[in-house]
């Protein structure tokens, strides 16, 4: 480290980024240990600069003081909190440039374990080779570990155990081998497991059983075997990939909240789980193609609500097929060929649209669209490979060389027939399944083809989507369970003057936690008749999910048990803590600090508010609709940060703040439990998001259904005049930033938000968009003037010289 420090200062050639890298880790160590002064540093970054001849990531480096505010790049991104490093990203090009030779990576992951506080570390595509470093164990921190795309070799090296707030592993694309460890069970938080085009070999060991917060686990394209371990117990698991292994023959055991099963290419065999799976209705992928599955094959898979993908192709199923059976209307990849299933192709699977993708050849359909076999063949077929029933399949899963010799021995001349026979239709059962593995990269072109539009497991690929931690900021901790004790601490024993709102019932406390941390915590008391545990836990599992930028996120939870009955007595729920500043504030009063919002702000309010309201919607599972969005129920921060506190959850709604008057959309309302998008659920949230940007818009409050029509007319008609019209309805204060082309974008998709029939009010994406748009305008219209105002300038200066 000093060479390539010396080398740098000497003014000799800078030959690879990683070195800078290592030197600006370098120099923030410094800074920080020996408490340079700011003028001192700042001379010396300037002349690395100098020296390095301006490399990138420094080229806005000359006007700060430490590490911690460099501009990212698409290549290296670091974040802070409090002064620490807690991100680094560096993203290469496969390798390319290649490494020079005397790079060491043990030295590299040395410096990095100085840093104590890093809580996410992703290093992708760098061309880093060779063992796992085990100073690994000293980023104790870290809650995101992404090596993906490397040459990393050899095991995971036990000292990744060590990391107890990792809750995001991924491995994929590198050289690992040996079996996947036992001890990641150990990891209580871990998330996502994802060692995807490894060369891991064994069987998946039976302590993934425990990992109960488990959500994603991906162990694609190894070299894998034997039974899939029980995962019933992991309520959590939305997705498992085990594709391209030997895993077999039993179908995995998962529970019935599963998101998307990729079991493809490997050696499963018998039936599958038709209850089970018609069960699981937030199932949204299906691909168990290139098996031996065989037995009948339930219809009602294609009906599932959640359903889009499904691809049982290459196995042996049968059943009979209906022209009047139901499907997802959703679905938009279908491929059931190669199998022997009978009948007519349900009309609803017949490819109407460009956008669905629909293949059946090669069975005993009617249809005459996509080659099928005779229905003779599947008869044959199918008697061939009848499946088992429960007592033939234990006594037949020994080797079957086992069988025939026992059963040569002791058996008679008939006995010895009926093993023939069955023998000779096992062998070519197993030869069809061999000439279809033979077919297998036809297959991969068509699932690969399909998968961009489907894209349902890009979870794995970017890590910020499927982490919180990523979502949040480093700064927000993980969820976890809190101690009644440690709560009575953060409180001072639940002292009145750390009330912030309640009834007897439910009380709202401002805490201060061991570390510093300001939260908020709920106390509710529990009635025991109408409240049972497994409800409850249930609840809080959905609590646990709210936690995004745009949300006033939640932390953890803490159960008071009952000591006579062991029921749940209190719950407690944590969150973190916003001012008491509302947008209502900012908006349509003076706020605490006598400002309102710019026009400008009041957009980018909206940007995030709609934001909140799209995680709600489509970044939880189950979504969450109807929220009865309220403005006063939108907090902001010191920053001027926006975040929402309403949440459609039973627990939450006995928190939930009644602050001013809030104006809902029209028609019935739901139960709190009802959450359901077929009752245009959405769309009631949309209503909400414009009665808050009426009062964004016109800056005063609105406080009833009357006043929304009122101002909703208001805008309509200053649609059609002048932009005079439309400006005497913006609160003055803003007038001077709000641009005529932006204002009508705002006010537009105002109008449309409050349409009278939920079908005619736009998407929340649509919206986001449209938000997004007329920010844009503002931008644009911000930089025009600064050059106009530039060039005047300079005109003026020109006749005094």
């Amino acid at each position: 480290m000093t060479r390539a420090l010396n080398e740098a200062l000497m003014g000799k050639p800078f030959h690879h980024p990683y070195h800078l890298l290592l030197l600006l880790i370098f120099f923030s160590l410094v800074h920080h240990s020996n408490q340079l002064q700011s003028s001192q540093y700042q001379s010396l970054v300037v002349l690395i600069q100098q020296l390095l001849n301006y490399p990138f990531p420094l080229t806005s480096f000359s006007t700060v003081t430490d590490l911690c505010n460099i501009e990212p790049t698409p290549s290296l991104t670091l974040v802070c909190y409090e002064d620490n490093i807690t991100q680094i990203h560096i993203i290469g090009k496969n390798g390319f440039p290649p490494l020079p030779q005397n790079f060491s990576t043990e030295s590299f992951f040395s410096i990095l374990s100085t840093l104590s506080s890093l809580k996410v570390l992703s290093l992708v595509s760098l061309g880093l080779e060779g063992p796992l470093p085990t100073t690994v164990t000293y980023l104790s921190s870290l809650e995101i570990f992404n090596l993906s795309s490397n040459h990393f070799s050899g095991t995971i090296p036990v000292q990744v155990s060590s990391l107890k707030c990792l809750q995001t592993l991924i491995l994929d694309h590198n050289k690992f081998s040996g079996e996947v460890p036992v001890w990641l069970s150990s990891l209580p938080l871990l998330a996502v497991l994802s060692l995807s085009n490894n060369s891991f070999n064994g069987s998946l060991p039976n302590s993934l059983s425990k990992m109960e917060n488990l959500r994603i686990l991906s162990v694609s394209r190894n070299n894998l075997s034997g039974e899939v371990p029980d995962l019933q117990n992991l309520t959590n698991l939305q997705v498992v990939d085990l594709q391209d292994n030997y895993f077999g023959p039993h179908f995995p055991i998962l529970h019935t909240r599963i998101v998307s099963v990729l079991l493809k290419n490997n050696s499963f065999q018998l039936g599958i789980p038709n209850e089970l799976l018609a069960s699981c209705y937030q199932l949204q992928r299906l691909d168990i193609s290139l098996n031996g599955f065989v037995g009948p094959f339930s219809p009602s898979l294609f009906s599932l609500p959640s359903i889009s993908y499904i691809n049982i192709s290459n196995n042996k199923f049968t059943g009979m097929l209906s022209e009047n059976m139901s499907c997802n209307s959703d679905i938009a990849y279908v491929d059931i060929s190669s199998n022997l299933l009978n009948g007519d192709l349900p009309s609803c699977l017949e490819p109407n649209s460009k956008s669905k993708v629909i293949h059946y050849y090669s069975n005993c359909l009617s249809s005459h669209h996509q080659y099928q076999h005779p229905s003779s063949f599947c008869h044959k077929e199918a008697l061939a490979v009848e499946p088992l029933d429960e007592d033939q399949e234990k006594h037949n899963r020994p080797k079957g060389k086992a069988v025939i010799a026992s059963t040569t021995i002791g058996g008679a001349i008939g006995a010895i027939a009926i093993v023939g026979m069955v023998l000779l239709l096992m062998k070519r059962v197993y030869i069809c399944s061999k000439k279809h593995r033979v077919k297998e990269p036809q297959a991969r072109v068509t699932m690969e083809n399909v998968s961009s539009s489907v894209n349902t497991v890009k979870l794995l690929s970017d890590a910020r989507h499927i982490s919180e931690t990523m979502k949040l900021g480093a700064n927000l901790p993980a969820y976890r369970t809190f101690a009644l004790e440690e709560l009575k601490e953060a409180t001072n024993n639940f002292d009145e003057s750390n009330l912030l709102s309640g009834a007897s019932h439910n009380k709202i406390y401002r805490g201060r936690l061991g570390d510093g941390t300001v939260v908020t915590i709920s106390r509710f008391s529990v009635k025991k008749k109408k409240c049972q545990q497994q409800s409850i836990r249930h609840q809080i599992e959905l609590i646990s999910k709210l936690r995004h930028s745009h949300l006033v996120s939640s932390l953890g939870h803490c159960l008071d048990w009952c000591m006579d009955d062991s029921t749940i007595s209190q719950i407690f729920l944590i969150f973190e803590f916003v001012s008491d500043q509302t947008l209502r504030d900012h908006t349509s009063s003076a706020g605490p600090g006598g400002k309102k919002l710019s026009w400008k702000q009041r957009i980018g309010a909206a940007i995030g508010i709609t934001k909140g309201i799209q995680f709600l919607h489509t970044g939880l599972v189950p979504a969450i609709y109807s929220n009865n969005l309220n403005i006063t129920e939108v907090l902001l921060d010191h920053d001027l940060h926006v975040k929402l506190s309403c949440h459609n959850l039973p627990l939450l709604a006995e928190t939930r703040r009644s602050v001013g008057t809030s104006v809902f959309s029209p028609g019935p309302k739901q139960n709190i439990l009802t959450r359901e998008k077929d009752n245009n659920g959405d769309k009631k949230d949309v209503y909400d998001l414009g009665v808050i940007l009426v009062e964004i818009i016109v800056g005063r409050p609105i406080t009833s259904p009357d006043e929304v029509a009122v101002v909703k007319n208001l805008l309509q008609v200053s649609m059609t005049v002048d932009e005079t019209a439309r400006r005497s309805i913006v609160n003055p204060t803003v007038g001077k930033g709000c641009t005529d082309e932006s204002l009508k974008i705002m006010m537009e998709i105002c109008i449309r938000c409050l349409a009278e029939r939920p079908s005619d009010r736009p998407s929340v994406e649509d919206v986001l968009w449209n938000l997004h748009f007329a920010a844009q305008v503002v931008e644009d219209d911000s930089s025009h003037n600064m050059n106009q105002s530039s060039q005047v300038k300079q005109f003026v200066s020109s006749f005094h010289v």
